[in-house]
């Protein structure tokens, strides 16, 4: 993991966010970011490993697995944090081809151009919309994974056993998930960041709003 990248990313964003925006940018970048990789990584690792079956019928284990664990909760948690962050590089962007356009117009025309953007970041034209909708965009790839989870994952908790009948397991068997309470707790626990996340960014978005 590169730290000095997403440092970098921070700065960035971090100059061109509101108040609302630095707060949501912390709650992202510490309590989800470095949460997933410093310790659910390691507490998701051995999911497939450990989910033992009492029963010895060559692949029931891997299907009832499979069945219940359709997507493992890690790689959502990082298809989230990909999807969530990217609103944010493209404020950064539209900063950069408005600087862009500047430099080539001062090229161009010398000292005595016309400056079209006094202040590259300023929120207002095209990149207040831009901004508005990266809000919009971060609290619905937030809600959409919630909705996700719950889908998959019934109240967001995984049972101490589960109940399997499919086809190759002779009968119903009892498979056993590894270390669910660990798991458990960090589910909440990116549930409840995700949530908070959803709501600072559409109070960002009200702000904006009444500001303008």
């Amino acid at each position: 993991m590169n730290w000095g990248v997403f440092e970098g990313l921070l700065s960035g964003v971090n100059k061109y966010s509101t108040a609302f925006g630095r707060i949501w940018l912390s709650l992202v970048f510490v309590f989800r970011l470095l949460v997933y990789v410093v310790a659910a990584e390691r507490v998701w690792s051995d999911d497939h490993k450990d989910f033992d079956c009492n029963t010895q019928q060559p692949g029931c284990t891997n299907v009832c697995y499979d069945h219940y664990f359709p997507i493992s909760h890690i790689r959502l948690w990082a298809l989230q944090l990909i999807l969530v962050t990217c609103p944010s590089l493209l404020v950064i962007m539209h900063v950069a081809y408005r600087e862009a356009k500047e430099q080539r117009l001062r090229e161009a025309e010398g000292d005595n151009y016309r400056c079209i953007y006094p202040n590259p970041g300023k929120k207002r034209g095209g990149l207040w919309w831009t901004y508005l909708l990266s809000l919009i965009f971060k609290a619905g790839v937030d809600v959409v994974f919630l909705y996700i989870f719950y889908r998959l994952y019934r109240n967001y908790t995984l049972p101490r056993v589960v109940k399997c009948e499919l086809v190759p397991c002779p009968n119903v068997v009892d498979c056993f998930i590894s270390r669910p309470t660990e798991k458990n707790i960090f589910t909440l626990f990116m549930v409840v960041t995700a949530c908070v996340c959803v709501v600072l960014s559409l109070v960002e978005a009200a702000y904006l709003i009444g500001k303008r």
